[in-house]
């Protein structure tokens, strides 16, 4: 029975990976941290797999899973650490275009965790209030909240 679980755990977790690597490297803002919130889902729900995998919708579960080892991770001390093997960028010339995706990425990562989740999850992964409330567990309202005050917080 063990093999049949693995198996099935397997081939859930291949067909799904990308999407859910896409996902958290949004949230993180970085495919490195976000494959880390990956691993640290999938190794979560390996555990528990027996348990969940007939959950009715096992991929909102699985999704909820990386948002929640997102904010989990970001309230560690070692996720205020940045280690790169390159000296940080420098500020655009007066006069030069601004690469609007790094303006924007660096915008949101200004943002509190909650906000930076629902922004991603909204606009990004463009799922409704409902699915972004219940991902978070949360009120409607508190989505539209955030929402609104993240939308606030990024404008000029």
């Amino acid at each position: 029975m063990r093999e049949e679980l693995e198996r099935e755990y397997t081939e859930y977790f291949q067909a799904r990976l990308p999407q859910l690597r896409r996902l958290a490297a949004a949230l993180c803002g970085d495919a490195h941290r976000g494959d880390d919130v990956v691993q640290a889902a999938v190794t979560t729900l390996y555990v528990r797999w027996k348990h969940i995998r007939g959950v009715d919708n096992l991929d909102a579960y699985v999704r909820r899973s990386v948002v929640n080892a997102f904010l989990s991770a970001r309230r560690r001390p070692w996720a205020r650490v940045a280690l790169t093997d390159a000296l940080p960028d420098r500020p655009a010339e007066p006069g030069q275009p601004a690469d609007e995706r790094l303006v924007l990425r660096a915008a949101v990562r200004r943002l509190p965790h909650r906000q930076q989740a629902v922004v991603v999850l909204r606009f990004v992964c463009d799922l409704p209030v409902a699915e972004v409330a219940a991902l978070l567990g949360c009120a409607e309202g508190t989505v539209k909240s955030q929402t609104a005050e993240a939308l606030a917080a990024l404008r000029p």
